[in-house]
Order: C-alpha cells, then sequence, then structure tokens
C-alpha cells in the first residue's frame, strides 16, 4: 500500500475511534478523557530510566511509542488536541514529528513541561494512565469500568491498524531471513541479532519486545533472554521470535530453522508448519478460539506419533493423558496490535486445559491473532512426565537425540475477515 492511502486510511482510522470514544464516555457519564503517554520510571538507586514505549490507548490515537511526557484529550464533539512534551534541553534531542494529514483531526500543540495541561471546560473529566503520572490530577483516575470499555475499542481492528500491522510483518520477515542466513554461516546469538537488527532498520529497544534468539537448546527455553556471544560447538537450530514496531504497531513472528545435518529435527519442524498452516486456515469469523488451540493438541499429538517420538497409545489418549502439554506447554496465541499480548483476549478464564491461553474469544472480523504451535524438548517437562507410568510410551532414544535442539514454534499474525482470515505474515514477501 502507498503511503499516501495509508495516510488517509489513518483519518478514517481516527474518525472511527472519535466515535467509539465518544460512546464509551457517553455510557459512562463522562464528556472529556485526558489520557498520558506516559515516562520511563527511573532504576532503583540509579539516574537511568527503564526502556519506555508508550501507553495502549494513546498509541491507539497517535502511534507515537517512544514520546514520554506527552497528553491526549479527547472531548465529546470536540477536536482531540494532542501536548507533545518538547523541552528547551541540551542533553537530548527533540525528535521531529513529520507533516502528516491527521494533525488536521488531532490539534498539536508543543509543551516544554511533563506537567498534565490545564484543560479549559473539560466537564465531567477521566484521566487514564500511569498511576504515578495521573494521581492527584483533576477528573476521576483509571475509572475500571471505561478503561474495560476502552480496551474493547481495540480488539477489532479498522483498516489502518491492519495495514500497519502488515507493514510490520513485511519489514520483520526481511529480519528473519537476515537471521535465518546468519544462523546457516555459524553465526552465534548475537550476531545473529544484530543481522535481524540491520534488516529491520530498528534498534533492539524500539522492537516491540525482546527479539528471542535462541541456538540449539536454547530454543526449548519460551522466553530465552540471552544472546551467547559465541557459537557452539555444533549448529544444530535456531529459534527466532521477532517482530517490528511500525506506526505504533506489532509484529510477532516466528520461524525455526535445522542445523545441516539434523533430518529428523528437519521433519519435525517441516510437520509442525503443516500443522501451523492447517490452524491458521481455521481463523474465520465465528469459531471459538478455544477449538483452534484444542486442534493444535490433536494435531500435535499425531506428529508426535508419526514422528515415532511417542508409541504405543491413541493419538487422543496422547491429548486427554497430558503427554501433548509437556511437549506444547503455552497457549496456540492472542490478540495482536499495538500491544503484542493486545487487551481484552480474556473475558472468560482460560480453561483447565489451557491454563497459559491469552485469548479465549469467539473470533470477529478485524481481529487480529497469532497463530503459534510448538514442539519442545524440555527436561523440567519431559522427566517427570519419562519418570511416570507414561513414560513407557516415549521414545526415549530418539528424545534424547532431539533433546539438544530445544524446540520448534512457528507463528503468523492472521486477521478474521467477512470471508474468511487474511495471513499477513505468508502474504509478504521479502523483496
Amino acid at each position: 500500500m502507498s503511503h499516501e492511502a495509508l495516510l488517509s486510511l489513518q483519518n478514517d482510522h481516527l474518525r472511527e475511534l472519535q466515535s467509539r470514544y465518544e460512546s464509551a464516555l457517553a455510557d459512562h457519564g463522562y464528556d472529556s478523557l485526558l489520557i498520558a503517554s506516559g515516562a520511563a520510571p527511573y532504576r532503583y538507586g540509579d539516574d537511568q530510566a527503564w526502556h519506555f514505549q508508550g501507553f495502549g490507548p494513546f498509541l491507539h490515537w497517535t502511534g507515537l511509542a517512544g514520546r514520554e511526557h506527552c497528553w491526549l484529550w479527547v472531548r465529546v464533539g470536540h477536536k482531540p488536541m494532542l501536548w507533545l512534551f518538547e523541552p528547551v534541553d541540551f542533553w537530548h534531542a527533540n525528535p521531529t514529528l513529520s507533516e502528516e494529514p491527521w494533525q488536521d483531526f488531532i490539534e498539536v500543540r508543543s509543551s516544554a513541561s511533563p506537567e498534565a495541561p490545564v484543560l479549559d471546560d473539560p466537564g465531567s473529566l477521566a484521566v487514564i494512565g500511569d498511576p504515578a503520572l495521573v494521581s492527584g490530577l483533576p477528573g476521576d483516575a483509571n475509572p475500571e469500568g471505561l478503561l474495560r470499555d476502552l480496551d474493547e475499542t481495540r480488539v477489532r481492528k479498522t483498516g489502518y491498524e491492519i495495514e500497519c500491522l502488515a507493514e510490520a510483518n513485511r519489514r520483520a520477515l526481511a529480519g528473519h531471513a537476515a537471521a535465518r542466513e546468519a544462523f546457516l554461516a555459524g553465526e552465534t546469538e548475537f550476531d545473529i541479532s544484530l543481522a535481524y537488527q540491520r534488516a529491520t532498520l530498528q534498534r533492539e529497544t524500539e522492537a516491540p519486545y525482546h527479539s528471542i534468539i535462541g541456538l540449539n537448546e536454547h530454543a526449548g527455553t519460551l522466553h530465552y533472554q540471552y544472546y551467547d556471544t559465541r557459537p557452539p560447538a555444533q549448529p544444530r537450530s535456531l529459534l527466532i521470535d521477532a517482530g517490528v514496531r511500525f506506526r505504533g504497531y506489532c509484529s510477532d513472528i516466528t520461524r525455526t530453522t535445522a542445523g545441516p545435518g539434523e533430518p529428523h529435527f528437519a521433519a519435525l519442524i517441516q510437520g509442525l508448519e503443516q500443522l501451523q498452516i492447517r490452524l491458521c486456515d481455521m481463523v474465520a469469523a465465528g469459531v471459538d478460539y478455544i477449538d483452534i488451540h484444542r486442534k493444535a493438541h490433536q494435531g500435535i499429538a499425531a506428529l508426535l506419533s508419526s514422528a515415532g517420538l511417542v508409541k504405543g497409545i491413541a493419538d487422543q489418549d496422547i491429548v486427554d493423558r497430558g503427554i501433548t502439554r509437556a511437549f506444547f506447554p503455552h497457549g496456540v496465541g492472542h490478540l495482536l496490535g499495538v500491544q503484542v499480548h493486545d487487551v481484552a483476549g480474556k473475558p472468560t478464564p482460560a480453561p483447565t486445559d489451557a491454563p497459559f491461553l491469552r485469548l479465549t474469544r469467539r473470533l470477529e472480523p478485524g481481529m487480529v491473532v497469532t497463530i503459534e504451535p510448538g514442539l519442545y524438548f524440555i527436561p523440567s517437562l519431559l522427566d517427570p512426565l519419562i519418570e511416570g507410568e507414561l513414560g513407557q510410551f516415549l521414545n526415549l532414544e530418539l528424545i534424547d537425540r532431539l533433546r539438544g535442539c530445544g524446540g520448534i514454534r512457528i507463528e503468523d499474525n492472521v486477521v478474521v475477515t467477512d470471508a474468511g482470515r487474511r495471513n499477513l505474515t505468508r502474504e509478504q514477501t521479502t523483496d
């Protein structure tokens, strides 16, 4: 999509947000709403702050992920007003705000002070944001019912949001391709991270989340957080879970690559990818997301059987007796938007057979979800299984051979449409 077309969609997006917010404010008896962008707190006993990316509702309106101490005032029947914190400061540079059509919809003002603006005639006012910044201000701070309804405004994406997510996918895939090349060239986890950043033109601190880059057994730690600076003696596998933030919106993509001389692991990757594509094809309006998660476990059971990892037990019994949960312990995905794990995904608790599932809703057009089945060799989960009564069904020799590969996860970002689905990850090219 051209830049001009995207900017046109942004104004449509803002008009829709104005309508959604006015309705939510009216439902809760408010005339206006002040939104704080937030600010990074300082580390205890230090003069350095934590990394900052901004409060979700502020990003939903502006997409300005790195702007601290900014304030957006939304009023019923009036143009929204944005105060950008731009101090006169010889320590830091103020980022330049490009002139774009959305600035005709939102009145933009510069403020040299980080303090909340004094509002003219706010009427009945709500203020939302980090309690450390909004407590003590005039108006009701973070009213629970209003916050819940504002979270709901983010569940069904506008056309602008979907195109931002598509571009975030396109840019992230260029990084995934570079990471794969670096792995096959024998690079370290640290070097693979640098290759990803170079390809995406995004600093690690600007990414929507800390990139997970695990070689060999590190791929079996779901949120592995370190980057080794030495290559393993034998590169057996790479799992990279990494995204890009574009105009505030996040991609969240995972790919797994087998190293040279790992035919069994490569076959498992191929099998899991075939399952993942089938799960993506289940995405459609009216589908209960929990059903996709349960179908993933059925598919994992079939893959364990066909690969010879589990023997002598029916596929459904592999699921029912909890064997699949030792190989696939997390949920199949979540909502995606200006937050990686976007809000309002669990109006009801996760079922007992899926305690870590982050999305328990029936799918609707406009929702954007991730589909990310996995298959891992995690000692803390497998060892108790092996030592128990179910250990008789496990192929210990093959499991021991594959433990050093860590695990597999494959993740796409998928939009629910009126006609079915749009896979934002697989529709992209990296050229």
